[in-house]
């Protein structure tokens, strides 16, 4: 079979996606009365505008609860000191993307509802794709992860929201080398996967981006906190970084050619596509698209594939999501 070209990316977009719930600047009064502890944090800057202090890991863990409580109706959320606390809006649109991308299978409507189910590799502490994926569509989610710790606070989280309950399923990838063996079961479907790669290629290299990233933000004092939005060894690096950790999904998605609709992965580094594109030029996906994503001046995007034709896709939507 002819290898598909992939369909190229669209220009890069300037705003987060139309659907985000956190266009603008964030309403700090509204979040503190959501959540009181964020009204420790909060200051007013140069500008008089009131904001929070954003190197201050306890001050974007408290901002995290307080979006979470205020725009998604998550009352409890938290992780252990040293875990992940991802900036929630980025987070969102990959979830608003994708939602957009299973539209182009189902007539242009968005499919919402338990019955589209997802699975979420690295799903981490936080849990937080799972969460805003079902808060924003009813989605249902698997979520895999090779650290035990991280997997068993998810779950705590998921069981403490009763919104969450019984849609979340936890699993532990017991084999890190391994994005889809081992950890899933024989036949079962899944009408996307996505995935937030670790980008760092070492320890070494991911703390030289989070100095200079504390440069950014005005910190260079080595006695306060190393990273303001914290992260395990997992979460931030992997051996050969992000590209590695695609090409090794990419290799593992063929085998679930017929029971995954959509196979995607978030990519952090440009530089990364080109080698991405190019492993997925070598096997039998029929359809690759590259989907530009911003926020602010930060630009991202994801890669996904299918090795379903359209027709098919269409009938495997007309099945499993308008069930009545």
């Amino acid at each position: 079979m002819k290898s598909p070209k992939p369909t190229p990316a669209a220009a890069p977009k300037a705003s987060l996606h139309p659907r985000n719930r956190h266009q603008g600047s964030y309403d700090v009064a509204a979040l503190a009365q959501a959540h009181p502890a964020l009204a420790a944090f909060v200051f007013r800057n140069q500008y008089g505008t009131d904001t929070v202090d954003f190197a201050n890991p306890a001050a974007v863990k408290a901002l995290n609860q307080a979006l979470l409580k205020h725009s998604y109706g998550v009352d409890t959320w938290d992780v252990p000191a040293g875990y992940l606390v991802p900036p929630i809006p980025g987070r969102a649109d990959y979830i608003h993307y994708l939602a957009d991308l299973l539209a182009t299978d189902n007539q242009g409507v968005v499919p919402t509802g338990p019955g589209l189910t997802g699975l979420d590799i690295g799903v981490g502490a936080n849990c937080i794709y799972p969460i805003l994926g079902h808060q924003e569509y009813g989605w249902s989610f698997v979520g895999t992860d090779t650290d035990a710790r991280a997997v068993q606070v998810a779950r705590q989280l998921i069981e403490a929201n009763t919104t969450l309950r019984n849609h979340v399923a936890l699993r532990l990838q017991s084999e890190p080398e391994q994005m889809l063996e081992g950890v899933l079961k024989p036949g079962e479907l899944f009408d996307f996967v996505m995935c937030n790669p670790p980008f760092h290629t070492s320890a070494a290299e991911a703390a030289g981006q989070n100095q200079r990233k504390r440069h950014g933000l005005g910190r260079n004092d080595k006695s306060k906190p190393a990273l303001n939005f914290g992260g395990q060894p997992g979460e931030l690096w992997y051996p050969g970084g992000e590209e590695r950790f695609v090409r090794q999904l990419v290799k593992e998605s063929a085998a679930r050619a017929t029971t995954t609709l959509w196979f995607t992965s978030l990519i952090s580094k440009q530089s990364t596509v080109p080698g991405i594109l190019k492993e997925l030029s070598w096997g039998p996906a029929t359809e690759v698209r590259t989907i530009e994503m911003a926020q602010g001046q930060k630009v991202s995007r994801f890669v996904a594939w299918t090795f379903l034709p359209a027709e098919e896709r269409a009938a495997w939507a007309a099945k499993r999501w308008h069930k009545a």
